[in-house]
């Protein structure tokens, strides 16, 4: 199945970057939003991120022509053949989101969910009959960043996961699959717990907010862009491999993980970080900072490409 037609059910930062990547893939893309500005919001997107496409390959990129906008979700699903779920995280609206949609699916549409931490399990109860329906949860922003999280369970029909999976890695996706049901599932809670790592450290005073990010996109971050930790450290252990870095240095490491903090998001601590973030930026706009975030991820995604 080609999955020729796509919707788009909300037009959030994470709905119009799907958008982007299915219209440049050569798909039909329904977008549903009802904010008024829908439309414009999301064409501007797509000219924004056409640039960063072309230089990955996508010969659509740009082509304004795949998209339609509706305000009516119904209308948004009649005929798609994959529609990812974008909407606020509220169980409620989802739930009303879905017993609307449901009755105009197609029986074999798949129906895929951005969410970034609700339960699948949770997601399911908004269906009378949830088989077509998986958790994919991608890392912002979805038409640069190769990951896609997948989750399926015993209400899933057969085959659904294959199928999702082979669209997104046609996108160019990455995808991994999560076995067990768990809060923020993969990739969101290894980034929860480097951020209160970082969080406790500039809280104690031990570097500055703009160090400690430095200490990473400079140190660890470069080195996990190109293998995940596991992998990593196995490299580290030499010819022993992963077990020979766990004789080694699993007693650091395991009085590291005893010391680790355990801070609160209270507002002496949002305020800190508020202030330490201005400092590092240092006047740089929202839009010039995710500029250079798409410029530099593009240029890594390119340099990989040509080592693989």
């Amino acid at each position: 199945m080609t999955f020729e037609n796509t919707a788009v059910l909300g037009a959030g930062t994470i709905g119009m970057s799907w958008a982007a990547l299915f219209a440049a893939s050569g798909h039909a893309v329904t977008v549903f939003d009802p904010a008024p500005d829908t439309e414009t919001r999301v064409k501007t997107y797509l000219s924004q991120a056409a640039p960063a496409l072309t230089k990955l390959g996508y010969s659509s990129a740009g082509d304004l022509s795949r998209l339609r906008f509706t305000s009516d979700a119904v209308k948004a699903v009649q005929g798609a053949d994959f529609i990812q779920e974008n909407i606020p995280e509220r169980l409620e609206l989802k739930h009303a989101l879905y017993r609307q949609i449901e009755p105009a699916l197609l029986p074999e549409a798949i129906i895929g969910s951005s969410t970034s931490g609700l339960p699948l399990s949770q997601l399911q109860v908004g269906f009378d009959d949830p088989g077509q329906f998986l958790l994919a949860h991608p890392f912002n922003p979805p038409h640069l960043i190769p990951l896609v999280e997948l989750m399926g369970n015993d209400k899933t029909n057969e085959g659904v996961i294959e199928r999702a999976r082979s669209f997104y890695e046609r996108l160019g996706k990455q995808c991994v699959e999560l076995h067990k049901e768990v809060p923020g599932h993969i990739a969101n809670r290894l980034q929860a717990a480097i951020w209160r790592e970082a969080i406790h450290l500039a809280m104690e005073g031990v570097a500055s907010v703009e160090d400690i990010d430095k200490a990473v996109a400079y140190g660890p971050g470069l080195r996990w862009a190109a293998m995940g930790p596991n992998t990593l450290l196995h490299l580290g252990g030499g010819a022993g491999g992963i077990r020979a870095f766990c004789d080694h240095l699993g007693a650091p490491f395991q009085s590291w993980w005893d010391d680790l903090g355990q801070p609160r998001l209270t507002a002496e601590v949002v305020d800190q970080l508020e202030q330490g973030v201005a400092d590092a930026l240092d006047g740089l706009t929202q839009e010039e900072l995710a500029l250079k975030r798409d410029r530099l991820i593009v240029e890594y995604l390119l340099a990989a490409r040509t080592q693989s």
